[in-house]
């Protein structure tokens, strides 16, 4: 049975997300189903990152097995004859057979856009968070580096998660602007749910002048939700891309 990793692009307005959920079509289910298509069984699909709804992805990794004897190039052509426009595969190379996109990734990157400005570009109402009052910068940026290295992010994450352990570690976190959009993007070994929109919205109260940017750092010192800002919206977040030592 060959395996595969598969490298997705999604616009994420019109799913529940990836993971199959009974209430809209999910990323995971409608690649199920192509799979399904193409190999004549059911075939299970697992994802490196279990995104929100609306939340987009321009390099989503995905791997499953299929007992059908197909080439990667024919399995890109085959499942994007099958998804619908929003969702792509990009690209489809052979792996392990053991391969599995969630548990050996090594690192993930998300990015999360804001148009900071009086009106929103009507291009961008999708793809990101409009605010319309100032936003300082430079304090975003310092308090988002605050977060780099390993730390206990219980207080980012969603009220109400169970998992193993809180701690993760942070390789960059950096906030930059061009114009008026300004871009939060974060390159760590693992995150929480909702941890980058939590790290948004607290970053922007930040930026906003509600906090110092040390407010970040008692947020994680206390492991306390309750401490940090608002969750952003999920139309400003992007998976960017996800890493891998040997397929």
């Amino acid at each position: 049975m060959p395996s595969f990793k598969l490298t997705l692009a999604y616009e994420g307005t019109d799913f529940v997300g990836w993971q199959r959920q009974a209430n809209g079509p999910s990323i995971q289910g409608l690649l199920e189903e192509a799979c399904l298509e193409l190999d004549g069984r059911a075939v299970t699909v697992n994802g490196a990152g279990r995104t929100d709804a609306g939340v987009h992805a321009l390099g989503q990794v995905a791997s499953c097995s299929l007992e059908r004897p197909v080439s990667p190039d024919v399995v890109v052509r085959a499942l994007n004859a099958r998804l619908p426009p929003g969702v792509r595969v990009l690209s489809a190379v052979e792996a392990r057979p053991e391969f599995h996109a969630r548990f050996d990734a090594r690192a993930k990157t998300y990015r999360y856009r804001i148009w900071n400005a009086a009106v929103l570009d009507p291009f961008e109402r999708r793809y990101a968070w409009h605010l319309s009052g100032p936003l300082d910068v430079e304090a975003m940026g310092g308090a988002a580096s605050l977060l780099e290295g390993r730390h206990d992010f219980a207080g980012f994450q969603a009220s109400g998660s169970a998992t193993h352990t809180t701690e993760r570690t942070i390789r960059t976190s950096v906030v930059t602007r061009t114009g008026p959009l300004v871009v939060y993007e974060v390159t760590g070994e693992g995150f929480l749910r909702h941890m980058v929109r939590t790290i948004v919205g607290t970053l922007v109260d930040v930026g906003r002048g509600r906090w110092p940017a040390e407010r970040v750092r008692d947020v994680l010192m206390a492991a306390d939700r309750t401490l940090a800002g608002p969750t952003a919206p999920a139309e400003g977040l992007f998976l960017v891309s996800v890493e891998y030592g040997d397929l």
